[in-house]
């Protein structure tokens, strides 16, 4: 009786093996099946977690018109927290059990790992506060893994969402460089509008041109501009057709780009001075003012414009 492994406890698991299977057992056995229990009970949760990851992503992971993949849902960041929560509390438990067979008191257990956390937890605000941060910006959809977002945090960083997670969310830059953003530093998100910058050039077509020269022309430059310029500018070009301002007394073909906020420059000069030098084809006094570039989040009004008479 003196050798623990041999003694027939009152606890909770030998209560409930003499409840299903009538008779009572030794302390080894009842450790080995509360092991058992325990790999039994993580491999279940893992296998789900697996299986709702899979159909999440593959649901989710599909391409989108900017050229970019959305590779984790936040959906698999809140699995991921709740199977950690889930995981930690099965171990937790079965520690607790295994030493009731030693004659510990798993009263005593819980209230002293409560203490115990209570003490980490104060000295671990930064971790809790990045915690608390990251579930309130997965919940309230301040920002979602694809979204293209100025974040404020320590310094402006502009970038790709790439995942959000409970310490740090991942960014990747316009220098394809990945940062982790601590979540408790994260002041304010900025949201663009369906993944990018809008950038519209209007380029003026010169008086007595062929128009439909005009539009292949200036369709080839902002496509080999894509082409080149992939990284930056996320979508191809959308060549619209030729509109006239009511009263203006001239003509326009807009040019639609979808571009990495603050890579504007690269349609203020280099798209600009390819159309000029296109332009000057048609017209040898072609100047940079003719072809105005702006930026918005939707194009302005049809109602003031008009398609050219045939």
């Amino acid at each position: 009786m003196s050798n623990p492994l041999a003694q027939i406890t009152p606890s909770v698991m030998g209560r409930l093996y003499g409840h299903f299977f009538a008779h009572r057992t030794t302390t080894a056995v009842l450790i080995l099946l509360i092991i058992a229990l325990a790999l039994a009970a993580h491999v279940t949760v893992r296998a789900i977690r697996a299986l709702s990851e899979w159909f999440i992503v593959r649901s989710h992971a599909r391409k989108n018109p900017f050229g970019f993949m959305t590779e984790k849902p936040k959906f698999v960041t809140v699995a991921g927290l709740i199977v950690s929560a889930v995981t930690f509390v099965i171990y937790f438990l079965a520690f607790g059990l295994v030493l009731q067979e030693f004659g510990v008191n798993l009263g005593a257990y819980l209230a002293s790992a409560s203490v115990i956390g209570l003490a980490i937890s104060f000295g671990s605000q930064g971790l809790i506060q990045d915690i608390v941060i990251g579930l309130t910006l997965i919940f309230w959809d301040a920002m979602d893994v694809g979204d293209m977002v100025e974040i404020f945090a320590s310094a402006s960083i502009i970038g790709r969402v790439e995942e959000i997670g409970m310490r740090f969310t991942k960014i990747t830059n316009v220098y394809n460089q990945k940062v982790f953003v601590p979540n408790r530093t994260i002041a304010n998100v900025s949201r663009f509008p369906q993944g990018g910058v809008d950038a519209y050039a209007d380029v003026w077509i010169p008086g007595g041109a062929d128009q439909p020269k005009v539009i292949e022309t200036v369709q080839g430059v902002a496509k080999g501009t894509w082409m080149q310029f992939g990284a930056i500018i996320l979508a191809e070009p959308n060549v619209g057709t030729i509109q006239t301002p009511a009263g203006g007394g001239w003509s326009f073909l807009r040019v639609h780009f979808k571009i990495w906020p603050g890579q504007g420059s690269l349609i203020e000069t280099t798209f600009r001075q390819q159309v000029v030098s296109a332009m000057k084809a048609f017209d040898q006094a072609y100047a940079d003012w003719q072809v105005p570039v702006t930026y918005r989040a939707v194009t302005s009004t049809k109602a003031a414009l008009r398609q050219p008479a045939e």
